[in-house]
């Protein structure tokens, strides 16, 4: 029975055995993983099994980002593997804590690598890290995919053979969250300021505010007010300072933060500017920053809009229904999460990739793979492609919008 029934339906639910992850394997001994992994001459490929591994944030300020992420690709992949696997085999997922730091992310991707003998790596979270982690999979030819960043970096022209992409960029996010806030809202550019972190992270996202201002304004960008605030921190005083010192009155703000700072900036901004709009790109995170704003007050997470890279989480998109299914049988208790829906969107068209690379799996099978997947509807409501020259399959941006009680209303950026 076909794996998307067995989820929506719950047919044959008693019968199937649960999924339990692999043990680790000891630093430092090639011989046991070898073992391990039986006669395979592939790294992290076996008979029975395929070895994932994911770097990110699970602990410290931006664990949740992290956390979700890793339960949305373990769902996707416990119901694979409830469904016979990719090609027979079954599909595990190793996971090394990086805290968000671009310090202790070489050691993460070594740990996976060396240690863990991982064939790539899905759901990378951050785009610091992905300064350390992208190159580091790229060095060794190994698959660096569906990564939670919508980073420039890993969408280069002509793109790094290795590196492919799920969501939409933070420039298309900030792009149609400027577009939306000057053409639906009747906003002048001028009065729309950027709050965002302090790195490449935040760089990436105000690109995308700089490209709508120019096509806005016939090229004139550099009235553009910035604040900001140092990564891992809610340092967010000296922000507010300088939008209170502006000469124009700033009437919107495009966030480009995590959910910590997000919320300790909106807390502190929202008495004084009650009319003020605020819009974060998705990787904020957006039940995390809910839930924050909500321990605040209904007026703080009133009309709060957060640009999306996947479907509202209540669609009737088949897959959101299959990743709904999915979190319920396999993780009681966790509720749908966007970063979570996004991490089981990612590995769905990973698995679609693997299982078109064939029985005889390598990294340049599911390169090509990829690479020939053109306009594959896997029930999201918009295609998702790749070719040789476009290495990020979707381009689609939704919108949500936070009510008083906490619920996201999709909104219509057009």
């Amino acid at each position: 029975m076909n794996r998307r029934y067995i989820l929506m339906f719950g047919a044959l639910a008693s019968l199937l055995a649960p999924w339990t992850a692999a043990p680790a394997i000891a630093q430092g001994r090639p011989a046991a993983v070898q073992g391990q992994l039986g006669a395979a001459t592939v790294r992290g490929v076996a008979s029975d099994e395929i070895r994932f591994g994911i770097a990110a944030a699970l602990s410290g300020p931006a664990k949740d980002l992290g956390q979700q992420m890793k339960l949305g690709i373990e769902a996707a992949f416990k119901a694979e593997n409830d469904d016979g696997g990719v090609n027979g085999r079954m599909l595990r997922l190793f996971a090394a804590d990086d805290g968000y730091e671009p310090s202790r992310t070489a050691e993460a991707m070594k740990q996976l690598y060396d240690r863990d003998q991982v064939f790539g790596f899905i759901g990378n979270v951050g785009t610091p890290t992905a300064v350390v982690g992208a190159p580091f999979a790229l060095e060794r030819r190994t698959l660096f995919f569906g990564a939670f960043t919508g980073a420039g970096l890993l969408r280069r022209d002509p793109p790094d053979r290795y590196v492919f992409n799920y969501r939409p960029s933070y420039a298309e996010e900030t792009y149609a969250a400027v577009r939306y806030l000057v053409k639906v809202r009747k906003l002048k550019p001028e009065q729309i300021a950027v709050f965002a972190q302090q790195d490449s992270y935040g760089d990436s996202g105000y690109s995308g505010v700089e490209k709508a201002m120019r096509a806005l304004r016939g090229g004139d960008a550099g009235f553009i007010l910035r604040v900001g605030y140092q990564r891992n921190t809610i340092d967010v005083d000296n922000a507010i300072a300088q939008i209170r010192a502006n000469r124009t009155p700033i009437k919107a703000i495009v966030m480009v933060p995590t959910y910590r700072a997000a919320a300790k900036f909106i807390e502190k901004m929202r008495p004084a500017y009650p009319g003020m709009i605020f819009s974060s790109v998705s990787f904020v995170g957006s039940t995390s920053l809910r839930d924050e704003l909500m321990l605040l007050g209904p007026k703080y997470a009133q009309g709060v809009i957060i640009t999306q890279t996947v479907p509202p989480l209540d669609a009737k998109a088949p897959l959101v229904l299959q990743y709904r299914a999915a979190l319920s049988r396999y993780f009681r208790g966790e509720a749908p999460d966007y970063v979570s829906l996004e991490g089981f969107v990612a590995a769905e068209v990973l698995i679609e990739a693997l299982r078109r690379a064939g029985p005889n799996l390598d990294t340049e099978k599911v390169v090509a793979a990829l690479e020939n997947m053109h306009n594959i509807e896997l029930g999201l409501g918009t295609a998702i492609g790749y070719s040789k020259s476009e290495h990020q399959g979707c381009h689609k941006v939704w919108a949500t919008q936070l009510t008083d009680t906490g619920k996201f209303e999709p909104i219509n950026l057009q």
